[in-house]
């Protein structure tokens, strides 16, 4: 799956609106692991990256391109360091407190009607 380069350029806009460097960035590759067969295991497409200044790291093997790796890595990152740094909540992360909020209701709910 390849990235368009749309998407390459709005993630380093917002990366520079946040001050996140390159520079500021470990990465390294390492083996992949999973389904997918031989070439998953034998090539290095796991993206391993790490925000030296927040000491933030993230790993990411969603597809088994390298270049794809790398942009879905760089884009977790950026929400990681936007969520703890920032205070700046993704909808994935409020979509998940949400549904957090209503697991523990519906349990409190079960646990009401038992007695």
């Amino acid at each position: 799956m390849a990235v368009g380069q749309e998407k390459v350029k709005a993630l380093n806009e917002e990366m520079q609106k946040y001050q996140i460097f390159e520079n500021d960035l470990v990465e390294s590759f390492i083996s992949g692991s999973g389904s997918g067969g031989q070439k998953i295991n034998k090539t290095h497409n796991c993206v391993y990256l790490k925000h030296l200044p927040t000491k933030i790291e993230v790993k990411c093997q969603k597809d088994r391109s390298r270049e794809a790796n790398r942009f879905f890595a760089r884009r977790l990152l950026l929400e990681k360091i936007k969520e703890r740094v920032f205070g700046v909540a993704s909808k994935k992360s409020l979509k998940e407190e949400k549904i957090r909020k209503q697991k523990k209701r519906r349990a409190r709910r079960g646990l009401n009607e038992e007695e």
